[in-house]
């Protein structure tokens, strides 16, 4: 029901543009997330935005360089991320939770994409 795309190879310093795409419900209501696990890691938060954007939360490690956004509309949810690191190599997967606060615990999301491989070069 969640399908990330947009990931790909791209040098350090460049930006790159993940989208996730819902179907089969409506996730108006729902916060929407982007986590990421690189090898050998845990999976970790990067960010997540609440329903009606009255909320957006971002791990510090991206703080400045990464923006989430979401089309209620189009039921999708965005993540530009720039100036990419090495270090920001990893899956990137969306998810959504239905809760009223912005969970960093991937244990609270309901539903999750497949995942996109970002790698960042140096």
């Amino acid at each position: 029901q969640l399908q990330a795309s947009g990931g790909g190879p791209v040098q350090a310093g460049g930006s790159l543009r993940l989208s996730c795409a819902a179907s089969g419900r409506t996730f108006r209501t729902y916060v929407m997330g982007w986590f990421r696990q690189a090898p050998g890691k845990e999976r970790e938060f990067v960010a997540a935005m609440i329903r009606g954007d009255r909320s957006i939360d971002y791990a510090d490690s991206v703080k400045g360089r990464f923006t989430i956004s979401r089309d209620n509309a189009k039921n999708t949810v965005s993540l530009l991320m720039n100036s990419l690191k090495p270090d920001d190599t990893a899956v990137y997967y969306c998810a959504a939770a239905s809760k009223y606060l912005i969970p960093r615990q991937g244990v609270e999301y309901d539903y999750w994409g497949q995942g996109t491989q970002v790698t960042v070069s140096s």
